[in-house]
């Protein structure tokens, strides 16, 4: 029934607002369009879009904006780690939920730059049914956004790993239980919004917390597909967005070990990529499989995969995506053991790379950057046995990391430990082994795990180098992941 607050002629007089005074104590001597410049910035070091102005500066601490999106929310807390979305004086979220979906909500403000909602993608004229799904759009909205908050929880890996299950759980079974409704641009935007979210919990505690729940969503992703669009532009969103959580699921089985499942994923990605002609998945696809393809020890599937994804990514018009790709293929060419290809490739990697950035560049790259290209590197030549050449890379991508990728630069300090230790210097791999043990309470990966444990091994014969017991003993003592 509806309630009578919704039929009510009478509108609900609107709460005065309360300045956000702990967030212009924030801002300090910067004005708002320096301040606005300044979340912009830290919005790019973390993969997120924001169209923060000097005027979205005012509406937030004049107490317009009670409590950000959740775009807004993950810049804000990159910002000002340590601190929560009440130190920086906004009002909890629960606080400002509940209320009706087609009214603007004081979580995002009338006028925000970056709307949850995607009201800016035109109507289709010649689609009877927009009008019908426009009116649906409330109904609607709490059954999408049960999706959007299988990845919405933040905290550790375990509360994030915990917050994905239940919830996604949810609402393949309470889609199960009654007629299949038509998925609209909330849905949309819910899958989108999961893909950045994956991806930044990944960033920060890594894979092994998180995949167990993770294939829920993704069945309610596909389900969503199965009950038919009506609107083009909406069923291209849902497709693309349905694919891309695929790659992001199969990256945390590849990151997890699963090797099989992971391949599975990137092939349902890639089939959804060639039933819609969309060339930025189907490269993205084509990427992940050259990965995957040589960590399970097949660099011959690994180069033509590479290489496949190259052919069609070279439209797009992106450098950095063909330089990603390039050394994908080097790392094929490293594990048939040849040099000159991989060489070769670590080359157009390079040229690629200095060409910089574009708009043509794919959102879900927002992790390529220099440490990156120097990590990939120095894999290369350790596939190659080329173990000093190793660790002058990959010491330089530890170095060169953004410190939000906490996974990354335990990933490419581990592999300076193993490069270290296979290059006979016991005493400094048992130091930067250390350093990643030091990381492993925020991080849960499989393949960091792995990493260790060879370099262990390595290590055993060493024991009465300086450090290398210590390092040997303490990492003995760490529970394996499951």
């Amino acid at each position: 029934m509806t309630s009578s607050k919704l039929t009510s002629s009478q509108p609900t007089p609107p709460r005065p607002s309360r300045p956000n005074l702990v967030f212009r104590q924030l801002r300090g001597q910067r004005s708002p369009a320096e301040f606005a410049a300044a979340v912009r910035r830290a919005a790019r070091e973390i993969g997120e879009r924001v169209s923060c102005d000097a005027r979205y500066v005012g509406r937030v601490e004049a107490g317009e904006i009670r409590c950000p999106n959740y775009a807004y929310e993950r810049v804000f807390l990159h910002m000002f780690p340590g601190r929560t979305l009440t130190d920086l004086g906004f009002a909890s979220r629960a606080s400002v939920r509940g209320r009706r979906a087609h009214a603007p909500s004081e979580m995002q403000g009338p006028y925000e730059p970056y709307e949850t909602q995607n009201r800016q993608e035109p109507q289709d004229p010649y689609d009877p049914h927009e009008h019908h799904e426009s009116h649906e759009f409330h109904e609607n909205h709490e059954e999408s956004d049960v999706l959007r908050r299988a990845f919405m929880t933040g905290g550790g890996a375990t509360v994030a790993a915990a917050s994905l299950g239940p919830i996604g759980l949810a609402f393949d079974a309470a889609a199960a239980g009654r007629p299949v409704r038509r998925p609209g641009t909330n849905d949309a935007y819910a899958l989108e919004e999961a893909v950045r979210r994956i991806r930044l919990l990944d960033d920060r505690h890594g894979a092994d917390g998180l995949y167990r729940r993770a294939s829920a969503p993704l069945r309610a992703a596909y389900a969503l597909l199965d009950a038919g669009v009506t609107r083009q532009a909406t069923a291209e969103r849902l497709h693309s967005g349905a694919g891309e959580l695929a790659i992001s699921v199969g990256w945390l089985a590849h990151d997890s070990g699963r090797f099989d499942d992971a391949r599975s994923h990137y092939a349902e990605a890639l089939a959804t990529a060639r039933m819609t002609g969309d060339d930025a998945l189907e490269a993205h696809a084509f990427c992940n499989t050259a990965f995957l393809a040589r960590d399970a020890g097949r660099p011959r599937e690994a180069v033509r995969a590479a290489q496949a994804a190259q052919r069609v990514a070279h439209p797009l018009g992106s450098p950095r995506l063909m330089s990603l790709l390039a050394l994908r293929e080097a790392g094929g060419w490293a594990g048939l053991a040849d040099r000159t290809g991989c060489e070769q490739a670590l080359i157009r990697a390079q040229t690629f790379y200095q060409r910089g950035p574009t708009e043509a560049d794919p959102e879900w790259m927002s992790f390529y950057g220099e440490a990156e290209l120097e990590g990939l590197e120095a894999q290369c030549w350790s596939t190659l046995g080329d173990w000093p050449r190793a660790a002058r890379h990959a010491r330089r991508a530890a170095r060169l990391q953004n410190p939000h990728f906490t996974r990354n630069i335990a990933l490419y300090t581990a592999e300076l430990a193993d490069d270290l230790a296979r290059g006979g210097r016991p005493d400094e791999a048992a130091a930067a082994g250390m350093r990643v043990l030091d990381l492993l309470d925020q991080v849960q990966s499989s393949r960091i795990q792995t990493m260790l444990a060879g370099t262990a091994r390595v290590l055993l014969p060493h024991r009465r180098a300086c450090g290398v017991s210590g390092f040997l003993e303490r990492h003995a003592s760490v529970p394996r992941t499951a």
